[in-house]
């Protein structure tokens, strides 16, 4: 698990292919995220949670699977790309942004940025599939960086997007500052929402089919046990 605060921006060295296993080995730089990074350890690249399969001299590489480079902006990186590292949260941790499981749920492209003096306004464009998950005020991860969103479409919209504001030292700090229009990003949507809309789709059949007589809900049957 992963918080969406980034702590280190790392530069791709290579990018082995294996066209047979449809996998892309990532050779990252990244010092400071490598200290202390076993083997096997997770570590989220753009806001995606890959697992190191090395780490040495400063350098750390990783196995991205055919669907991983297809369905982000992964299969889009080249040597020299700068990437959002940030490392798995301790459970000791402080939990600085929001909760980020580092899965990807789609690729957005920014729309526009306004600087508004210090800090930029950011409207980034959305599967229309995503946006019932995107609440005004509430959380997004887009390439791994936890924001909070400050405008949304209306659902009638024929083209979703949001927008977030990102102040100086996430300017500074993350790839988000010097991001262009037309660039794609990936966006990891509040894992809450999608649960809750899960636990719905269950919820509504069984609350429209009727009951055989005498056959009590799982809420009647705990509430007589209590």
């Amino acid at each position: 698990m992963f918080t969406g605060i980034v702590t280190e921006r790392g530069r791709v060295v290579e990018i082995v292919p294996n066209e047979a296993e449809d996998t892309a080995t990532l050779v990252v730089e990244a010092p400071r995220s490598v200290e202390g990074l076993p083997l096997g350890g997770s570590i989220a690249v753009n806001g995606v949670c890959l697992t190191a399969t090395s780490v040495e001299d400063g350098r750390f590489s990783a196995v991205a699977i055919g669907e991983t480079l297809r369905l982000t902006t992964t299969g889009a990186l080249t040597p020299g790309s700068l990437v959002n590292l940030e490392r798995c949260v301790r459970p000791d941790g402080h939990l600085d942004g929001h909760i980020v499981q580092g899965h990807v749920d789609g690729v957005g492209t920014l729309i526009s940025r306004s600087p508004q003096g210090r800090w930029d306004l950011l409207r980034v464009g959305m599967p229309n599939r995503l946006a019932r998950f995107v609440a005004l005020k509430g959380s997004i991860a887009i390439d791994g960086v936890s924001l909070t969103v400050t405008g949304v479409s209306e659902p009638s919209a024929e083209a979703a997007w949001l927008e977030v504001g990102l102040i100086p030292a996430t300017l500074e700090e993350t790839g988000l500052g010097s991001l262009k229009p037309g660039d794609g990003v990936n966006l990891e949507v509040d894992v809450f929402a999608k649960h809750a809309e899960r636990l719905l789709a269950f919820v509504a059949p069984e609350a429209a089919s009727p009951r055989p007589t005498g056959e009590e809900s799982p809420a009647q049957t705990s509430k007589e046990q209590d």
